[in-house]
């Protein structure tokens, strides 16, 4: 099996992580590596208009298949924010420590820390759409701990760990990894399309 997807992001952590779970099934091009210096808008209010948003751009760049992801940090006590937010929680910038502290502001006065992060794909595959999503519940946790992975996991523990994400090595991660079972849907689908 050997087929080539341009994945739609600037993110090198999400390039790591879907790399590991293909293993070398699929050929996995980055923007930059397919020559690409975009930065695509994620104007919508739903995870799955921003990732399908992604995808159609450089499908339309490219004519090439491709896929995107939008993931974002749904919190129960904040009607589901950051959401689709989450990467400008905190303003443009994209700062993850400000997002991280915006958070735990707006958490101080609540009980409730339950959350979860989602993940939808949007695959375009010889000119079709199709999509795939992954869902991960937790909690978030007052204090940071961990150095590893990026975004909100250092205040992220998945239910069935008492780690947080950025305590975990990528494997770790990836048993709990909403990204993953997303991903997992996606490889199940393209080998089944296979």
């Amino acid at each position: 099996m050997n087929i080539t997807l341009i994945f739609a992001t600037n993110n090198q952590h999400k390039v790591d992580e879907i790399r590991k779970v293909l293993n070398n099934n699929f050929n996995i091009i980055t923007l930059k590596e397919a020559g690409i210096n975009i930065d695509i808008p994620e104007p919508y209010n739903t995870l799955q208009e921003n990732a399908s948003t992604k995808s159609s751009s450089i499908h339309q760049l490219t004519q090439k298949n491709c896929f995107s992801e939008d993931t974002g940090l749904e919190v129960e006590s904040l009607n589901g924010e950051p959401g689709v937010k989450s990467a400008r929680y905190a303003g443009e910038t994209k700062n993850f420590q400000a997002n991280i502290d915006k958070l735990l502001l707006n958490l101080k006065e609540k009980e409730n820390k339950t959350a979860q992060f989602r993940t939808v794909i949007s695959l375009i595959l010889n000119n079709k759409e199709y999509f795939f999503e992954g869902i991960c519940k937790g909690k978030i946790i007052t204090e940071q701990k961990g150095i590893s992975g990026f975004g909100y996991d250092p205040v992220f523990i998945p239910d069935g760990s008492n780690k947080t994400f950025a305590e975990m090595t990528m494997d770790e991660k990836n048993i709990f990894s909403h990204r993953r079972k997303a991903t997992d849907k996606l490889i199940e689908f393209l080998k089944n399309y296979i």
